[in-house]
């Protein structure tokens, strides 16, 4: 990867707060950050090439979107204003990818977006993407917890639900269990 210039920690967080995000919204992108840094840490132990600070500042900003609408939309929303204001392309698939376990074109044409894959693909992507799925408001949450909330909303059957799992089993069958 070559040498990016990401923004910094605080950098990061003054973005959240220029765009308006609420300070649970801002707090709760730093109890996922922390959580994708662990996550990050235990990728390297294991001889993987992570880019933590990649990790830190996309966790941090992943919910930015939120400044707008609270709707599955905010991850298409953030991507747009991480562009606006010049963020990485790296950051911005970060945040475009890091809604429901990632979702598949036929599900962004359902949603009205751009028609295009929208699922985490580098290690990094895969990290934040998780780490969000384990942090329910400021709690870290087990993986079962996530499944029944995303089930009891958006339905047993929702392809989501499986795309989390798999990106469950995908990042524990690498770095064992974070509970």
């Amino acid at each position: 990867m070559s040498e990016l210039k990401l923004p910094t920690r605080s950098e990061a967080l003054s973005f959240l707060a220029k765009a308006g995000c609420s300070r649970s919204v801002i707090e709760h992108c730093k109890t996922v950050s922390k959580f994708a840094v662990k996550v990050g840490r235990e990728f390297e132990k294991e001889g993987f090439k992570v880019n933590v600070q990649l990790v830190e500042v996309g966790a941090l900003l992943h919910d930015i979107g939120r400044s707008k609408t609270h709707t599955v939309d905010h991850a298409l929303v953030g991507a747009q204003i991480a562009q606006s204001v010049g963020l990485p392309n790296v950051v911005v698939k970060i945040i475009e990818r890091h809604a429901g376990g990632g979702i598949p074109k036929e599900e962004a044409k359902q949603l009205g977006w751009p028609i295009k894959d929208y699922l985490p693909e580098t290690v990094e992507e895969k990290i934040v993407c998780y780490a969000d799925k384990r942090v329910e408001g400021l709690r870290t949450v087990l993986i079962g917890r996530t499944l029944r909330t995303y089930a009891a909303s958006l339905g047993k059957n929702h392809p989501a639900l499986a795309r989390i799992k798999k990106l469950h089993e995908e990042i524990v069958n690498t770095v064992g269990n974070l509970e």
